[in-house]
């Protein structure tokens, strides 16, 4: 006998559960990401208040737990490990990759982290100047409408501190000149990797799994040599060796973020990039919450309101493609979702 035809209600609670595992799984990585980000780079360790301040080590341990996970999954898939695309073009989206990856650790030596989770939302304007220069692509008017508000809500954030957060690696309030150059070497690196990656995507016949191995072991080659120049590879290890909960500490944030890159393919590949896109400002949001109240960062009413503009006007960018007709191959959304955008 032929088995039954699944019901209507049954397609739509299926749907439901996967909806609730896909949101489960980005916000509880990621907001856990977030906090131990923010917990490892401004806390201090042990009785003498030691403070880890080897970002790189940071990069090279996230970076070789993806490397691993992505060529289990190609082998386990038994699809090639060979290169797709020339090595160097693997290598291009590394550096650019380490370079963003760096300046946002570093930068939470002198900004605080709902500060820096903030500002990446204005990371459309350096994706969409790349975007225009790599890709040629067009915009429409309300993108930049968009990107306009939502920099403008970063940038009140950002000037109109509450005045009694300090970093605890300088002198001083928060938001230096120094913390908010990072923030900007962050943004214009990473709307380089992701336009990048999105013309290798374009054009090669390429694996997700394969784009992500081959730049993330070329991070690993380079993160580490970084390492070893600088003379830190030793200091880290020696860091992490006298501070046990640090060692864990760095476990666990290597591990959720690499868990999250597939939870982030899960939910594009279920429910597609618009809903992604709103689950990923629905995380920013709750991590910034979550930070004030875990870190006690206080906000001024100046920054609710920048922080309203930028994510009252990140919602209506979903909602509005929603509605809005399907685009043209010219078209493109401005927002991308390659493998490599949301690792951290």
């Amino acid at each position: 006998m032929a088995e039954p035809l699944p019901t209507a209600d049954g397609v739509k609670e299926n749907k439901l559960w996967k909806g609730v595992f896909a949101v489960s799984g980005i916000l509880i990585t990621l907001v856990i990401y977030g906090v131990l980000q923010e917990k490892i780079m401004r806390v201090p360790y042990g009785v003498n208040k030691e403070y880890f301040k080897y970002s790189l080590f940071l990069v090279f341990c996230n970076r070789i737990t993806t490397s691993a996970v992505s060529a289990g999954s190609l082998v386990a898939s038994k699809k090639a490990l060979d290169p797709v695309a020339p090595v160097y073009k693997y290598c291009l989206v590394s550096v650019t990759n380490i370079l963003t990856t760096t300046c946002q650790y570093e930068a939470l030596k002198y900004v605080s982290f709902p500060v820096q989770t903030l500002a990446k939302c204005a990371k459309m304007i350096p994706v969409m100047i790349w975007g225009t220069f790599i890709m040629q692509k067009k915009y429409k008017g309300f993108d930049y409408l968009v990107a306009f508000l939502v920099t403008l809500g970063c940038s009140i954030f950002i000037l109109f501190p509450a005045g009694t957060d300090f970093s605890p690696y300088g002198k001083g309030r928060e938001n230096t000149v120094w913390g908010i150059s990072l923030m900007v070497g962050y943004l214009g690196f990473d709307g380089f990797t992701s336009t990048f990656q999105d013309k290798l995507f374009k054009g090669y016949d390429m694996e997700i799994h394969n784009q992500i191995f081959y730049t993330t072991l070329c991070s690993c080659v380079l993160s580490l040599t970084g390492l070893i120049f600088q003379g830190h590879l030793l200091l880290a290890v020696d860091f992490v060796y006298r501070h046990n909960d640090c060692f864990l500490d760095i476990v666990l944030l290597s591990t959720v973020a690499t868990t999250s890159q597939f939870f982030i393919s899960y939910t594009i590949r279920t429910f597609g990039a618009l809903t992604f896109a709103a689950i990923m400002t629905t995380r920013q949001l709750v991590s910034i919450m979550l930070s004030c109240i875990w870190f006690g960062h206080p906000l001024s009413w100046e920054q609710w309101i920048g922080a309203i503009i930028v994510f009252g006007s990140l919602y209506s960018k979903t909602f509005w493609k929603k509605v809005s007709p399907a685009p043209t191959p010219q078209q493109t959304e401005n927002g991308s979702s390659s493998p490599l955008k949301g690792i951290p």
